[in-house]
This record gives structure tokens, C-alpha cells and sequence, in this order.
């Protein structure tokens, strides 16, 4: 296979494999898995026995579709109970523990997560296979503006970048412009946010600093936690504030580092099918989607994690299959990156809808700020949907003149009308880890 316009992999030999050796390579780590799991976790062992299933029922790679998916409740009941807190889940005794995460709760009781040092070593791994095809070098000096706390990905960041020969500069203490200083000072060439902290950096630095996030030296941004980077008008947003390349990705605590987008920025992220399985199946039978373009829910295991196994792991994330990059790597392009959440993608006046569409038309109209709100609600037996933005106040324009083109870009790309309400600029909230602009009160009654 032509290997085109790289100076290097960080493994060639798995990233370059013919699709029939990959292919067979994740089988035998899947039966691997299942194993592991079955034998050495109350909890595996609980939801196959229930389902009817053996691990030695896998013996091609359609019997994989007849593993039982694991839910994030699944974790949740096996935990809190002995060997504390991990309970049930937890597949290696206890003192082989040596880090400790756990998911941020927004959807309910977080999920603890074990990982002995070999599994930090694989999630360590997982991000240098995104830092080295995104050209992260050991000349770069990387800047990482939050504070990592209990939460996984900044801290699997800075291990990997170590890892890949960066140098590493913690900015967590520090407030917007204290960091903003920082980067300045040290002339760090690369950023990790997330896509709403990017453009609020960029933000502050204008109105504090006096100048414009570019004239620093920051080349080069991987942003995680949001699915903005994969959105082209968010993107192209954070790029011409910085003047630098902005690059995606997609983890989760339970699961791992598992897709990136490479150098050549293919308008998608390659799953590393080296060291997870990446499904897509569909949203309503679950079965198996091969072909190209057609939406479907990502289904993730994790071969080389084994205190808490993730096995067919449901991660309720939403994509689609798209055409091979031509970077030359064999791992599978998921076109769009991650579109969203199925708990996200809902029904509004029967109309399929997807938050992420609006955020491209917002951010695709220069007239308007990077922060906007969206409320679903009812009146009567009618849903609402309620889109709160904020006008640059050098845009030099008022509501009534943007207000026509701003329904037509919504109705074009989402087929649905808007109740447009107009704020102060710097008056919506402000994030800097996930963003919740989207709220769906119809469900609250």
C-alpha cells in the first residue's frame, strides 16, 4: 500500500494492515475479551448467563453481533458493593489497581473506572496514535488549559504527548487570561480544549489582551468532549480565530481514545481498529451496517483493557461509514466524525432532528457569537423550538436583517421552523468542559 505524504506512523505496521489481517488480528482479541470477561467478572458473567451465551459461541466473526451490548446502567448496578466501589465490573484483584476515573455524572450516577498500570499504558497509547497522526512532534510545546481533576482524557493527553516527546505545560490553576499569558510567554505551539473553550479563549484574548488569538504561536489544536471540531462551520471558526489547525477526536471514560482525525483532516476520524472493535449498527434491530453513508449507533470493545472490560459497549453515539482516507491508513473513516447522541437526535413536529445541524448554521453565519441556546418545550399539543442567539456587536447589523436569513439556513437544514429570540451579547452562558446548550423540556412534562 502507497503510503502518501507521511513522514511517519506511530505504528505502520497496524495502521497500514490489509483489511483481511485486521480483520482477522480483531477476532482473535474479541474471543480474547469475551473471555477474559466471562471468567473474571460477576458482571459479564451475569448478563451472558442470562442471555443464553457461552463464550465459545464465537467462532466467526458474525457470532460476534450475538454478544449481549453492555449498557453504562450495567456498570452502574454491578458498582458501589465489594471490592469497593467497583464491585461486580471489576476483573483483577483490587491491589492491581493504580489509576482511578470516573465519567462526569451528567446523565446519572457516574461510572467508576479501574485501570491497572498495563491499561494506562493502553490508554496512554490510544492518544499517542491521535497526537502522532496529527503531527504532534517533539519540537511542540502543548499548552492544556483545565485543571484534569478525577476526569480521564486530559489526563491520557499529557501522558501521551510525554509519551510522543512534547513538552507539557499544565495551565489548570489559572483563569482565561492568566493562560492566554502563559501561552504567550512560552510560545506554545499547541492547544487541547474543547471547542467551546477554543473560542472563548479566542474571545478573551480580543477583548482583554487587545489582540487576536492568531498573532500567538499556537499552530496546532486537538479538541475533545464536544462534537464541534467535526462540525466544518465550528471548525473553520476555531481556525481562522487561531490561525492554527484544529483536529478531533472521540473517547469515553468506560471505553477509551478510540477515533481520530488525522493530518489530512478526510472531513471524518479513522476508528483505531488496532485496539478497539468499532461497530455501527442499526439504531432500531441493532444489526450490523457495512455500507457507506447510512446513519447507524456505534458499538465499541476494547481489546487491551482489562481491569473493567468494555464490551460491546452501547456509547449511544451516532455515525456513518464514509470512503477510505487517502492518507493511506486502512482503518475505517466514520464521515462527520460523531453526528451526536441518539438521546439527542429526536422527533420534533415528526421531523428527525439533530442539534449539531443548527450549531452549523450558527456558527455559519459570521453576524452571530459562538454561544447560542436551544429549548425544545410544548404548547399544547405543539412542540416549540426555541433557538437563543447573540449578535456580534461589530457585526453592525440588528435582528430584523439577519432574522430572515438566519430561518432560511435553519429551514433549509433542518426542515423545521424556529422561534428566534435575540440576546445581549455575552448574556448566554459560558462553558469551558461540555457545553449543554441543547435542553428538550418536553420529556419533564
Amino acid at each position: 500500500m502507497e503510503i502518501k505524504n507521511i513522514d511517519r506512523y506511530w505504528n505502520p505496521v497496524l495502521e497500514t494492515l490489509p483489511r483481511e489481517q485486521l480483520r482477522a488480528m480483531q477476532f482473535n482479541k474479541f474471543k480474547r475479551i469475551v473471555e477474559w470477561g466471562y471468567n473474571n467478572s460477576k458482571m459479564y458473567r451475569r448478563i451472558y448467563d442470562a442471555a443464553g451465551f457461552q463464550p465459545g459461541d464465537v467462532k466467526n466473526w458474525d457470532d460476534i453481533y450475538t454478544v449481549p451490548t453492555l449498557q453504562k446502567e450495567d456498570y452502574r448496578s454491578a458498582q458501589a458493593k465489594d471490592p469497593w466501589p467497583y464491585g461486580d465490573s471489576l476483573c483483577v484483584p483490587l491491589e492491581k489497581v493504580t489509576e482511578y476515573h470516573q465519567t462526569s455524572g451528567t446523565t446519572g450516577q457516574p461510572v467508576y473506572q479501574p485501570d491497572t498500570w498495563q491499561d494506562w499504558e493502553w490508554w496512554n497509547e490510544s492518544w499517542a496514535y491521535i497526537l502522532w497522526s496529527q503531527g504532534f512532534r517533539n519540537t511542540d510545546r502543548v499548552f492544556i488549559p483545565f485543571g484534569y481533576n478525577i476526569f480521564v482524557a486530559y489526563w491520557a493527553g499529557h501522558y501521551a504527548c510525554e509519551k510522543v516527546g512534547c513538552e507539557v505545560v499544565p495551565g489548570g490553576i489559572l483563569n482565561t487570561e492568566e493562560r492566554l499569558l502563559k501561552i504567550q510567554e512560552l510560545k506554545a505551539t499547541a492547544l487541547m480544549a474543547t471547542p467551546t473553550y477554543v473560542l472563548s479563549m479566542a474571545d478573551t484574548c480580543r477583548r482583554v489582551l487587545g489582540k487576536e488569538a492568531s498573532e500567538l504561536t499556537v499552530r496546532r489544536i486537538l479538541c475533545a468532549g464536544e462534537p464541534g471540531a467535526s462540525i466544518p462551520t465550528t471548525k473553520k471558526r476555531m481556525e481562522e480565530a487561531w490561525g492554527a489547525k484544529v483536529f478531533d477526536h472521540v473517547g469515553a471514560t468506560e471505553i477509551g481514545a478510540w477515533a481520530y482525525e488525522c493530518s489530512f483532516q478526510p472531513g471524518g476520524m479513522h476508528a483505531n481498529e488496532a485496539l478497539f472493535l468499532v461497530e455501527l449498527v442499526d439504531i432500531d434491530t441493532g444489526k450490523p451496517i457495512e455500507e457507506l453513508n447510512r446513519p447507524g449507533k456505534i458499538v465499541i470493545t476494547a481489546f487491551d483493557r482489562f481491569a473493567q472490560p468494555c464490551i460491546r459497549f452501547d456509547s449511544k453515539d451516532v455515525s456513518m461509514w464514509g470512503e477510505p482516507c487517502a492518507c493511506g491508513r486502512s482503518f475505517r473513516l466514520l464521515k462527520g466524525g460523531v453526528h451526536g447522541r441518539v438521546d439527542h437526535i429526536t422527533k420534533v413536529k415528526g421531523v428527525l432532528f439533530s442539534p449539531i445541524s443548527v450549531e452549523e448554521v450558527v456558527r455559519g453565519m459570521p453576524q452571530f457569537g459562538d454561544e447560542y441556546e436551544l429549548v425544545v418545550s410544548k404548547k399544547g399539543d405543539v412542540d416549540v423550538i426555541t433557538l437563543k442567539v447573540e449578535l456580534l456587536p461589530q457585526a453592525g447589523v440588528t435582528p430584523e436583517e439577519v432574522q430572515p436569513e438566519l430561518e432560511r439556513q435553519l429551514r433549509l437544514k433542518t426542515n423545521l421552523a424556529y422561534k428566534i429570540e435575540f440576546h445581549p451579547f455575552g448574556s448566554l452562558p459560558r462553558y469551558e468542559i461540555k457545553a449543554k446548550r441543547f435542553k428538550d423540556l418536553r420529556q419533564h412534562g
